[in-house]
């Protein structure tokens, strides 16, 4: 009898670990944040480990047609471009609380993006809009959304193809920062560019 009641118990807390291994996880977080935003080194979130290098990671899903396509001719066009491609993802545009308007340093980011999509004309991106977590997920999903409509109008101002940007709003669901403080809040306000050729 006793065993059956251990047999329970048992079965009850391997079904709250399992439970618990399934709730919602914030995205750890990432070293330095660029000029505009917090930290000073110039780069920003590093990414959420999703989407980037079109093809395959490092870009070597393409073939050498696709390249030339690209105007990319030789191994050390090939790594400079996809190096390019690595600082210009992990430099993200910031925001203030509750705002959607780029601030100076922001706009010096995007003047880089709009230099780099310039120079790779094929490359497209996709422009993803960030919250911090006040705020209930409708607005913050409207939120986001103005924020990377912003960073996409500045770079389609500049004289780049809207045809081959797009922007998604992820509200507060993919948070650089899982903290309840306003450092953390300040890292979460963003706007992060994803490269896909």
């Amino acid at each position: 009898m006793e065993m059956g009641k251990l047999g329970r118990i048992l079965l009850v807390l391997l079904f709250m670990a399992s439970a618990a291994a399934c709730s919602k996880k914030n995205v750890p977080v990432q070293p330095g944040f660029g000029a505009g935003g917090p930290g000073a080194d110039g780069y920003g979130s590093g990414g959420t480990g999703e989407g980037g290098y079109g093809s395959g990671s490092g870009g070597g899903g393409l073939d050498d047609a696709k390249w030339r396509e690209m105007g990319i001719n030789s191994e050390a066009e090939k790594q400079e471009f996809l190096a390019k491609v690595e600082g210009f993802e992990n430099q993200d545009v910031y925001f203030d609380y509750d705002s959607y308007v780029l601030s100076e340093p922001a706009k010096k980011i995007l003047d880089t993006k709009v230099a780099f999509l310039k120079r790779y004309p094929k490359v497209r991106v996709t422009v993803e809009g960030h919250c911090d977590n006040r705020g209930t997920n409708e607005y913050n999903l409207a939120l986001g959304e103005r924020r990377a409509n912003s960073a996409l109008q500045y770079l389609a101002n500049s004289g780049l193809s809207s045809a081959n940007l797009n922007i998604v709003s992820y509200g507060e669901e993919r948070p650089l920062a899982g903290g309840n403080d306003e450092s953390s809040f300040a890292k979460n306000r963003r706007a992060h560019f994803v490269v896909t050729y």
